[in-house]
C-alpha cells in the first residue's frame, strides 16, 4: 500500500491546478493533502453510489475537463495533444451511443454511475493505455477500416436524395409562389 499512497503523494505534488488549489486547501485547513484528496474521492464515489443527481455529476466529470483540455489542445502549437483530445471525443460519441440504447437497462445497477465515471476518467487518463486509446486501436478504428467504403457510399447516396428533394420542394415553393402571386395580382 505505501507504493500506491507515494505515488499518489507525487501526482498530487506534481506542479498544476490541482496540487495550487491543494495546496492553498492544505494551508487553510491544516489537513494533508493526501488526506484531503482520498476524502474527496472517497466522498464522489459514495455520491456516484447513492446521491441524487449521480447522472449530472458523472457527464460532468466526463465532459467538463475534456471540454476544457480540448480547447487547451487547439490552441496550442502542438497537435499530439489534438489528436489524443478527438481520440477521446471519438470513444465518448461512440459509448454516448451505446449507452443511449442501454441506459434504459444499466442505469438501475447500484454502481453504474460510479462505473460510469471510472470508465470516462480511464477514457482521459494521462497515459499510454488509456481508455480511448486501447479502445479507439482495438475496436473503433478496425470496424471502421472494414466499413469505411459503404458508409461513404450510403452518405454519399443519401445527400444525393436530400438535395434531389430539397431541389424540388424549392421547385414547387417557388413555382406555388409564383401562381399565388399571379392571382392576387389579376384580383
Amino acid at each position: 500500500m505505501g507504493s500506491v499512497q507515494q505515488r499518489l503523494q507525487r501526482f498530487l505534488d506534481r506542479p498544476g491546478p490541482l496540487s495550487d488549489f491543494l495546496g492553498r486547501l492544505e494551508a487553510r485547513t491544516g489537513i494533508r493533502r493526501l488526506y484531503l484528496a482520498t476524502g474527496s474521492l472517497a466522498f464522489l464515489g459514495l455520491y456516484l453510489v447513492f446521491g441524487y443527481g449521480a447522472s449530472l455529476v458523472c457527464n460532468l466529470i466526463g465532459f467538463a475537463y475534456p471540454a476544457y483540455v480540448s480547447i487547451k489542445a487547439i490552441e496550442s502549437s502542438n497537435k499530439d495533444d489534438d489528436t489524443t483530445w478527438l481520440t477521446y471525443w471519438v470513444v465518448y460519441g461512440v459509448f454516448s451511443i451505446a449507452e443511449f440504447f442501454s441506459d434504459i437497462f444499466l442505469y438501475w445497477f447500484p454502481f453504474y454511475y460510479a462505473g460510469k465515471c471510472l470508465f470516462l476518467v480511464w477514457c482521459m487518463a494521462p497515459v499510454s493505455w488509456n481508455g480511448s486509446q486501447v479502445l479507439y486501436h482495438n475496436v473503433i478504428r478496425p470496424c471502421f477500416l472494414k466499413h469505411h467504403r459503404a458508409v461513404d457510399s450510403v452518405l454519399g447516396d443519401l445527400s444525393t436524395k436530400v438535395l434531389d428533394a430539397a431541389s424540388a420542394i424549392t421547385r414547387e415553393a417557388s413555382g406555388a409562389a409564383v401562381k399565388l402571386a399571379q392571382e392576387e395580382k389579376s384580383k
